[in-house]
């Protein structure tokens, strides 16, 4: 009987740590350093033909390795079981983290990464939202509830002293003056409390392990500390075999950027915060490159979804550019939505400069890094992934995938088959597709992201066929009369399709509003509801792109 796979939606990196406990790597295994962008459109680096954005790090990671150009990301390939990890050595988990943090309490911390395989952790446990950058208003708003927060305290010493005194008969005060003074500090507090629901406090915030170190955070510097602790990391385990991954806060709106990069590219905000992304990358691999780890350190770079059209202040674009491909972020069937860059660099071990037009996946990490780390697969649960180790080093030709099941959500949007016929057809039925708005545009601008179902989705009956190595844009579906072997790949995907839905057990879709953050399980530096600390020191901001390194 085939192993049934929940329908469990964890980040990939979840499922590349948990054998960490059960297993060791050796000494004479690679070092992993993965590196995940946020948003980052496959049309935004140099490497995948944008010649008006500067990416020299990332090109250069992408002529010293190899670049995959049909690499699916993992968000819409969301039916496999990731509720199993990888073996890792001391492995450091930095930047966005986007998997909740409490159950009960505001304490339990019971969705920490140090309870799924991490050894060490630094970064933002929500993701970013608006408020959390640019807000000018910033720094008074925090000297006001700081100073708020003195005055309450000293109004409460007062009532305790008064309350002591009058019972002792020290002093004489009326009993009336006392309760006014302690409803004063009620009413103060509610209302304060009232107007204390900005995301900037309870949503932007920075961790190391257990601890809050900023709230709300300063955006703007979040990058430099990360890269900071990375490049920390990478120095204290220069000895031993480890593996790191960073997840960048960049290119997420709202786009924190520092003054050296703000106003530097030809895109705007946008651009800036993709340049400043790039040097921080090569900030990482210089280290690697100090530390003397290069040619013992597999890295991988990668985005978890297209960029976001429908990210807009104003008329200025805040999302990224997805090159020929229809759609973006939140569409889990056209291909600006899914198709992300993929760069994975292992010098001696991998080919430098090759190019892999073949279909590969986000999913395909677990099992290649399980291969080169000596680590071992669930057996009890059915793993998508493939290793692509055979096909990154040209043992093989064609990738392992056959059909790959696109998802929005936890709905089924549509399903790639890759005949191994040597024919180069890479076929995709469309059973649901968004309703962009306006008709036309190509995106979502009413609702700023596309609907997974519902009205505001279309399905198809029979779905819509293109074959992506003839027309990748999908810009012409085809038909019984254009294409003959229409129904028969109808037929095929169908049938594949039932297969795939047989091994999925339903379970509660863990993104719900069920796990909405609550105030109340909110963290919070200090005595609650005056949440505020900031315990950072000032780090050296990343060089401007005209500096020298």
């Amino acid at each position: 009987m085939r192993p049934r796979r929940p329908l469990v939606f964890m980040s990939l990196v979840c499922a590349l740590l948990n054998t960490c406990q059960a297993h060791r790597v050796h000494d004479d295994k690679p070092n992993i350093v993965l590196i995940m962008v946020d948003d980052l459109g496959i049309g935004d680096l140099g490497c995948y033909g944008n010649d008006t954005m500067r990416t020299p790090h990332i090109d250069r990671l992408a002529r010293e390795g190899v670049r995959l150009t049909q690499h699916i990301s993992a968000a819409s390939l969301c039916s496999p079981s990731r509720s199993a990890f990888l073996t890792g050595r001391y492995p450091i988990r930095s930047g966005k983290w986007h998997q909740g943090l409490n159950c009960d309490s505001r304490s339990d911390q019971c969705h920490h990464p140090y309870n799924y395989g991490f050894d060490y952790y630094y970064g933002m446990p929500f993701t970013l939202v608006d408020s959390c950058w640019p807000d000018p208003s910033r720094n008074t708003e925090l000297a006001f509830e700081s100073q708020l927060w003195l005055c309450v305290q000293l109004v409460a010493i007062a009532i305790l002293t008064l309350t002591f005194g009058k019972l002792s008969g020290w002093v004489s005060v009326p009993w009336l003056l006392i309760f006014s003074m302690i409803l004063f500090i009620f009413l103060l507090g509610y209302a304060w409390f009232s107007s204390h629901t900005s995301p900037l406090y309870w949503d932007c915030l920075l961790m190391r392990g257990h601890e809050i170190t900023e709230q709300p955070m300063k955006a703007e510097r979040a990058g430099s500390i990360m890269v900071k602790e990375a490049i920390s990391f990478l120095e204290r385990h220069s000895k031993e075999t480890f593996l790191l991954f960073f997840s960048f806060l960049h290119v997420h709106t709202p786009l924190p950027t520092t003054d050296d990069f703000t106003g530097t590219s030809k895109h705007g905000l946008y651009g800036d915060n993709v340049e400043e992304m790039d040097s921080m990358v090569g900030k990482i691999l210089d280290a690697i490159d100090d530390f003397g780890l290069r040619n013992n350190t597999l890295v991988y770079f990668t985005s978890d979804h297209g960029g976001h059209l429908e990210a807009r202040r104003g008329h200025a674009q805040l999302g990224g550019w997805n090159g020929i491909y229809k759609g973006g972020k939140g569409m889990g069937g056209w291909e600006g939505g899914i198709r992300v860059p993929g760069i994975v660099r292992w010098p001696g071990k991998v080919p430098a400069g090759r190019l892999i037009k073949e279909p590969t996946s986000l999913m395909d990490i677990l099992p290649t890094v399980a291969s080169v780390s000596g680590g071992s697969l669930p057996q009890d649960r059915v793993i998508d992934g493939r290793d692509l180790m055979p096909l990154l080093q040209g043992n093989v030709r064609h990738s392992e995938h056959e059909f790959l099941f696109h998802y929005c959500g936890s709905y089924l949007h549509a399903v790639r088959w890759i005949p191994k016929d040597d024919s180069g057809s890479v076929w995709k039925a469309h059973y649901v597709t968004p309703v962009f708005q306006p008709p036309a545009s190509g995106g979502c601008y009413v609702t700023s992201l596309c609907r997974c179902f519902g009205e505001q989705v279309t399905y198809h009956n029979p779905p819509l066929l293109f074959d992506l190595s003839r027309d990748p844009s999908e810009s012409t579906p085809l038909t019984p009369a254009t294409e003959p072997l229409h129904d028969f790949v109808i037929k095929k995907v169908a049938n594949a399709l039932k297969e795939h839905q047989e091994t999925i057990v339903p379970v509660t879709y863990q993104l719900s509003e069920l796990n909405q953050g609550r105030t109340w399980l909110k963290p919070c530096c200090g005595v609650f509801p005056f949440c505020l600390c900031d315990k950072e020191e000032e780090v050296s901001q990343p060089r401007g792109p005209n500096e020298k390194r």
